[in-house]
């Protein structure tokens, strides 16, 4: 698969991520042998990027993923986690200290001295445009703690704000067939700064692969059952914020563009190659339940450029459905 730098990092990792959100809560029961089979297949098939946060599961999403990096150590794999939203949302609670237990609390769920990444957790505007967030990184690299810091964020104008910073290695920020705002300035700016840029949420919460109707339903503890109004955390993390009879019309949309794609290529396997394939983008995290979804998405990373006419075709279903809903809100 290919490689890209990440940003500050100056590590290389493929295009094609996994993320691990899935692997500690809020997707429905994913055992412990399942995650462990996730994240071995997405290793067979190329992937070497890993992301978690200290919240998914309370820490068991980190736990497994340090599990699985100690029986692989010294192949090169790189590990990001987040950190911040453990505590109230509360610019007061992003302070040094916090930043030191929380950080010392990921090293020993991961199982090492130093993290790869480290990344605020979409956390407050007040803090990414705070000196003092960025002293306390800064602290965390020179004292060894992480490698490189970066930012996970809700808006164009927060990752903005924190590719402005000169330490600041990569931004994560929401970027699919569905949320195209980031194209216009974030990208761009990142690429000028020599700033990462990690793509999550690629599939919209699974809406474009296309397997759901009006009919599918969710577990309880899914995010995609009781986040769809924003109640527990941004509504814009769940289907990108579009709702949910709207992101059906779109996803068929998208669809049918990929039925005039060459070759046997999924709607999963397109959206995560949609964003691969944009200039500025390092990897794509898209999230797995089982082993056999970990090998199709990392497929995507070999997916062929996909066209003008498929990128045009993008834009047109974001204009036609969704623009008026996400664009000004993110």
């Amino acid at each position: 698969m290919e490689k890209r730098t990440l940003g500050r990092t100056g590590r290389e990792v493929s295009v094609v991520g996994l993320g691990t959100w899935q692997l500690g809560a809020d997707w429905g029961e994913v055992s412990e042998a399942d995650a462990r089979e996730v994240l071995e297949a997405s290793a067979a098939a190329g992937v070497t990027f890993y992301d978690t946060a200290d919240v998914y599961g309370d820490g068991r999403s980190e736990r497994v993923v340090g599990r699985f990096l100690a029986d692989h150590a010294g192949e090169g794999f790189t590990v990001a986690t987040k950190m911040g939203r453990r505590a109230e949302q509360l610019p007061e609670n992003y302070s040094a200290a916090n930043f030191r237990a929380w950080i010392d609390r990921s090293r020993n769920n991961l199982g090492v001295d130093t993290v790869d990444l480290v990344q605020l957790h979409c956390p407050p505007s007040a803090t990414i445009e705070d000196d003092a967030t960025y002293d306390a990184l800064d602290a965390l690299v020179e004292d060894g703690s992480v490698a490189a810091y970066g930012v996970s964020v809700e808006t164009v104008d927060q990752a903005l704000a924190a590719i402005a910073r000169p330490h600041v290695a990569s931004i994560q920020v929401i970027l699919n067939a569905l949320r195209l705002k980031p194209l216009e300035r974030v990208l761009p700016a990142a690429q000028e700064a020599g700033v990462g840029i990690i793509a999550r949420v690629p599939l919209a919460s699974g809406l474009l692969s296309g397997k759901y109707d009006a009919s599918t339903t969710f577990a309880a503890d899914d995010h995609r059952s009781y986040n769809r109004d924003g109640s527990a955390f941004d509504v814009g993390e769940t289907f990108s914020g579009v709702p949910y009879d709207v992101g059906l019309a779109a996803a068929a949309d998208f669809g049918a563009l990929v039925r005039d794609l060459p070759g046997e290529v999924t709607s999963a396997q397109a959206a995560i190659a949609w964003i691969w394939q944009q200039p500025g983008v390092s990897t794509v995290i898209p999230g797995a339940r089982n082993s056999e979804q970990a090998r199709s998405n990392a497929a995507a990373g070999d997916v062929a450029p996909l066209g003008e006419a498929f990128l045009a075709g993008v834009r047109d279903l974001y204009d036609a459905r969704v623009r008026e809903l996400v664009h000004h809100r993110w």
